[in-house]
């Protein structure tokens, strides 16, 4: 058996909508189930959802106070009066400043940006940067992707004279700033049809209602907020996604083209995984380490050598915050460890000085892959006894509303039900962690605390086909809302397993279902390659592919986990360097047992945790199930095994079988040696073992074990004495056949043994422990 990574949950299949769709849409049964698991079960949404640039995007002016936003715009654009454009430092902030101020400069305003540094002033509007623009002789601020939490600072800038616009997205708090106008699509009472606008997506509808028609100009930026900031792409967001990456594909920005020329992309290979693995990180890097602002600069510019240089300054400041983060988790997982295990912390909240704030955020990530506990990572200043930091949850967990009832000692926060931002006193941590904790323990159970993959559909090998993959791809971009689909594929064998990469820690497997194959790659599952027996079916889920390589294409499958549901046989009979192999398969579920205590000392196991099984007593009472069993040795007989696994069978059995002596190519002697043997000895009289058995032995071409076998059988059976090495004929020996002696029948069973465990076929072994499994479920159920 190899245990999957999480769960597997197969989506429901409504025979009766899927079919409607088939019907209607003229798509596969695949595509057809695909959308009714997203919700789209009318023909109306499907074929809205499949023909995206059919629809048109909404008015704008549907958003509340947009007419009053606008008015008070260019009211400021006629007088000539300074506008600030107040951001944020990821990557949905920095689209939504450049959108912002491209709209602003079209229409001939005096325009600059602001975008506050993560380390000095943290998250959001603050009350020393409005003064500042007051100073400046800023009259109007205009906030994208932030502002909705920021009710001190609305006081601020209504108590000194600037007028305020909050455009955001974050989740509204119990009461609004106070401001000129909000324009938000989830304002409590908003009539807007579509809430689930990105940062981006709000300021690119302030700049349609500006220009009065769609900016199409500005979709190269506004998907860049759309995707890396992980709004559902539905809807109007899927729109925008599909046209952005259009345009992305086509821009003419210097920026995004040095950009992506840095990051090695063509142009026409770009998508949604562009924007989510290229583009985004390399954004948000900037924000994670410094200013924020040489990123809008980078979109802004119309200087290919200026662009250049900005994104390669960019790519580097990338690499630096991927060594960061790589360091920091370590850190962190130590902490967790060692001060806060997930076993009795159903919500993890570390804090350390010195953690850079820019990246606590993708450590908190981290975290939840590794641990999967809702996690907050805060980084402290010790000089103004703050804890800053950044939240990650789980499925079931919502970390805005928990976080919320801890509004007394959360003076700043914001955030969404999965991913959250704070700062707190220092002294307030441990009443954090708490609170969460005891939330957490009321709401979730112990299978939230298990993975989770959700599972598109189930198919197999022979429905998998270019064709297929292109129809699915249909359903594109691909992103939180609309995830690439996954696949599962069941009980297929395994043609060829092997591990690839410099580090060797990824998987390059073929599957197989005669006459059918389909390649598969598991980035990160090299290591499951040595719990895949020989014959074993296996089980995957992952995400399909094409293949396009050396002009061939082929669909493949990426991988994502691998399992196998029956027990597995490891035959490792043979084997000379066990130590190493030992080191490779070495886990918590491992159980050497050997039938001989040297068998320990002569494999060196000495330090390694072993059972040695003297009696079949003792292998009566060990309980293997779940259990990975090394069977070191033979024991005498198989009545040994089969007590062993009798009411429990393992997981898993590796077979090594160590021996010196092989009693199968030894053979018993007749009963013709026997009766000469003992005419011998009647002739001879008493005999001397010890200085001339040997001769014996070559004189009758036997060897000197057969000589001692047949006297210690003769022995048994009461027909000689033997006494200092000398043996003699019994004068009371009665008739009794020789397989009554224990020494006889101990090497008749030994060498059935050996014939059926140390020198049968790989499929003969399995077959042998298939019948010992059955019996095992059989005497379970009796049992029970």
């Amino acid at each position: 058996m190899l245990q999957s990574k999480t769960r597997w949950k197969v989506n429901e299949y409504n025979q009766i909508n899927t079919n409607l769709l088939v019907n209607e849409l003229q798509v596969t049964p695949l595509v057809a189930f695909l959308l009714v698991n997203r919700g789209l079960t009318t023909i109306e949404s499907a074929r809205e959802f499949l023909e995206p640039d059919s629809l048109e995007f909404h008015d704008p002016y549907l958003l509340d106070q947009m007419d009053v936003a606008i008015e008070r715009i260019l009211k400021a654009i006629d007088n000539k009066e300074r506008i600030l454009v107040f951001g944020d430092y990821d990557a949905d902030g920095v689209s939504s400043t450049t959108v912002m101020m491209t709209a602003l400069k079209e229409k001939g305003a005096n325009v600059d940006f602001y975008i506050p540094n993560r380390f000095t002033e943290g998250y959001g509007p603050n009350e020393t940067a409005f003064r500042w623009a007051k100073s400046e002789g800023f009259s109007l601020i205009i906030t994208v992707d932030t502002g909705i939490s920021a009710l001190r600072e609305a006081e601020v800038a209504k108590e000194i004279g600037i007028d305020l616009i909050i455009t955001d997205h974050h989740e509204v708090g119990p009461e609004l700033p106070v401001a000129t106008a909000i324009i938000h699509p989830k304002k409590p009472n908003s009539l807007y049809p579509f809430k689930e606008l990105a940062g981006v997506g709000v300021a690119f509808k302030v700049a349609h209602a500006l220009r009065g028609e769609v900016p199409d100009d500005l979709l190269d930026v506004a998907v860049i907020g759309t995707i890396a900031d992980l709004v559902p792409l539905h809807g109007e967001n899927r729109l925008l996604a599909k046209k952005g990456i259009r345009a992305l594909q086509n821009t003419n920005r210097p920026g995004l083209k040095a950009l992506l020329k840095k990051a090695k992309i063509d142009s026409k290979e770009i998508s949604e995984e562009t924007v989510g693995f290229a583009i985004g990180p390399r954004i948000n890097a900037v924000g994670r380490l410094q200013s924020a602002d040489p990123a809008v600069d980078l979109l802004m510019t119309n200087d290919p050598e200026e662009a250049t240089y900005i994104a390669d300054e960019i790519d580097e400041m990338n690499k630096e915050r991927q060594q960061l983060v790589n360091q920091m988790t370590q850190e962190a997982i130590k902490e967790v460890e060692e001060n806060y295990p997930p076993t009795s912390n159903s919500v993890l909240v570390i804090a350390k000085e010195g953690w850079n704030s820019g990246v606590i955020g993708i450590v908190a990530s981290r975290l939840v892959d590794r641990f999967y506990r809702p996690t907050i990572v805060l980084s402290i200043d010790s000089e103004k006894g703050l804890a800053k930091g950044s939240a990650r949850s789980i499925q079931g967990f919502n970390l805005y509303e928990s976080l919320s009832t801890c509004r007394d000692i959360l003076p700043h926060f914001g955030g969404h039900p999965m991913a959250a931002g704070m700062t707190l006193k220092v002294d307030d941590v441990n009443d954090l962690r708490n609170r969460l904790n005891v939330i957490a323990n009321e709401v979730l159970t112990s299978e939230d605390f298990q993975p989770i993959t959700a599972v598109d559909a189930i198919c197999g090998i022979q429905d998998i086909s270019i064709e297929s993959i292109l129809e699915m791809n249909k359903l594109a971009p691909f992103g939180m809302g609309n995830p690439k689909p996954i696949v599962q594929i069941n009980d297929v064998s395994v043609n060829t397993i092997r591990r690839i990469g410099a580090n060797q820690s990824h998987l390059k497997i073929v599957l197989q279902d005669d006459p059918n194959t389909l390649d598969g790659v598991g980035f990160g599952l090299g290591h499951t390659c040595e719990g895949i027996s020989p014959l074993s079916k296996v089980s995957v889920i992952g995400e399909l592919s094409i293949n396009e390589w050396n002009n061939s294409r082929k669909p493949q499958i990426m991988l994502q986990d691998i399992a196998v549901n029956e027990w597995q046989l490891f035959d490792i009979r043979g084997m000379r360097d066990f130590a190493s192999y030992l080191e490779k398969i070495r886990d918590d579920k491992l159980q050497l047992i050997a039938f001989s205590q040297t068998t320990i000392e002569k494999l060196r196991l000495t330090n390694h945790r072993s059972t040695v099984v003297l009696s079949i007593e003792e292998a009566i009472k060990l309980q293997l199930e779940s259990k990975h069993v090394v069977l070191l040795d033979l024991p005498d007989e198989a009545e040994w095994i089969k007590a062993l696994f009798g009411t429990s069978f393992p997981t898993r059995i590796y077979t090594l079988f160590f021996h010196e002596q092989n009693h199968f190519f030894s053979t018993i002697p007749t009963r013709e040696h026997f009766k000469w043997f003992y005419a011998f000895l009647a002739k001879k009289g008493p005999f001397d073992m010890n200085r001339y058995a040997h001769d014996l032995a070559k004189y009758r071409g036997w060897s000197r074990e057969t000589v001692d076998f047949m006297s210690q059988v003769f022995f048994e059976l009461d027909f000689v004495k033997i006494d200092k090495g000398f043996i003699t004929l019994s004068n009371q020996a009665k008739k009794r056949d020789l397989t009554e002696s224990r020494t006889y029948q101990l090497k008749a069973s030994r060498i059935e043994l050996e014939k059926q465990l140390l020198y049968s076929s790989y499929q003969q072994l399995k077959y042998w422990f298939d019948s010992l499994n059955k019996g095992s479920h059989l005497l379970e159920e009796a049992l029970s």
